[in-house]
């Protein structure tokens, strides 16, 4: 999965539950234009903590898996 494809899923997640992300940014202490950049994937570096805590202030868990040669189900779902 590429930085844009994470940058999506957050990008709808934090839509779901209705917060801006100026208000998403406030409460991890980020920026909004931290928010925009990693939703967007134009952001260079990314320190896994700072993606955690997007995950958990959104309700979605971060995890790896061997990448395989044909998608998933999960995946195409």
């Amino acid at each position: 999965m590429e930085l844009n494809e994470i940058g999506q899923l957050l990008c709808k997640a934090r839509k779901r539950r209705k917060l801006s992300q100026e208000s998403l940014g406030q409460q991890l202490g980020m920026s909004r234009a931290t928010i925009s950049a990693i939703e967007n994937g134009t952001v260079s570096e990314i320190g896994i903590r700072k993606i955690l805590s997007i995950c958990a202030a959104l309700g979605l868990e971060l995890f790896a898996q061997e990448k395989t040669q044909r998608p998933t189900l999960q995946q195409l779902l």
